[in-house]
């Protein structure tokens, strides 16, 4: 899950320039979006905030799984009897989705969606499902069993049973795709941050980046990093609100697909990336693989930066990231 208060935009304003900033909060896909635009006034703003909101619509039309008639319905209604062609902007992101689960190895996952749901995460859950439960709860996951054909554009989930979700990956698409169709229509600057999955361009109306402010959610007190973002996306997963402990253990909400098991030992993630898609999914991976192999993965990675809290509150950052903390 994205956490507003993890993020912080801090915004600077200046009183003597004609562009001005316009902002609004909607619910879309499920969550929170704010949408932010610089524009010479409030008319014009409705105009592109509109644009952004139709991209958006859009996107969750083509991903959704909950809508019966959607592609991705289609996929995972066909599961273990036959491929299903689909439009080249869903397989291309489903190709890229594999690519991600390539290189976590398999900590992301689109297949994550066949999993059983026996964690609830809730003060209903008062014990601990046995380890063979865990162990069945992921026997139709695994991302090696979609198989995709460039030639058709078809996508065939090899068992009976499977699903595959964009909950690790859409919002962020969707930031993405809705900059890039305000930057196609001329907005010079602004920010789609779906909570929590965040994508910049442009600047501030008085000439200044976009900054952002790194809580550590353990000591919400103060922000202890502030980062310039210009052009570019900036994702934060957090579980601090959402887990179970059991024999002093903290499990979160964000599962290991391949084990079935919950992630341990972080509380927060903040990836910046040139693109919110990729900066969402490796989030989420990187809960998975834990600080010292989520860091050695960042680190191999150009272009591409993380900030991790561990569960006692330490703060970890990937080789290249320049913090400052005045």
């Amino acid at each position: 899950m994205k956490y507003y208060h993890t993020l912080l935009l801090l915004f600077i304003l200046g009183n003597c320039f004609s562009q001005e900033l316009h902002k609004r909060t909607l619910v879309l896909m499920g969550s929170r979006f704010d949408i932010t635009v610089v524009a010479e006034d409030a008319t014009i703003a409705d105009g592109y905030i509109q644009s952004a909101i139709k991209e958006i619509k859009r996107i969750e039309k083509l991903i959704s799984s909950w809508d019966s008639d959607s592609q991705t319905s289609l996929i995972n209604a066909n599961a273990g009897v036959k491929p299903v062609h689909v439009e080249k902007e869903l397989f291309d992101l489903i190709d890229r989705a594999l690519q991600i689960s390539r290189l976590t190895d398999g900590a992301f996952d689109i297949s994550y969606a066949s999993m059983d749901k026996i964690w609830t995460f809730d003060r209903a859950m008062d014990s601990k499902p046995s380890r063979e439960e865990i162990k069945a709860s992921v026997s139709k996951v695994g991302y090696k069993n979609i198989l995709l054909d460039k030639n058709n554009n078809t996508v065939f989930l090899r068992e009976k049973g499977m699903k595959i979700g964009f909950g690790g990956i859409g919002k962020g698409y969707a930031a993405d795709k809705a900059k890039k169709k305000l930057m196609d229509i001329g907005v010079q600057a602004g920010i789609i941050n779906a909570s929590g999955d965040m994508n910049t361009w442009g600047k501030q109306p008085n000439g200044n980046a976009w900054k952002v402010a790194i809580t550590n959610p353990l000591k919400k007190e103060n922000a202890f990093a502030l980062l310039p973002v210009s052009d570019k996306a900036v994702v934060t997963s957090g579980n601090y609100e959402k887990y179970v402990v059991f024999d002093g253990k903290r499990y979160s909400h964000i599962i290991d697909p391949r084990t079935g098991y919950p992630s341990h030992g972080i509380i927060s993630v903040t990836v910046f990336a040139v693109k919110a898609e990729i900066a969402d999914a490796l989030a989420t991976s990187v809960f998975v693989m834990g600080v010292e192999a989520g860091l050695d993965r960042i680190n191999q990675l150009t272009g591409i930066e993380c900030i991790i809290i561990d569960d006692e509150g330490g703060i970890h950052t990937s080789d290249h990231i320049d913090i400052d903390t005045n």
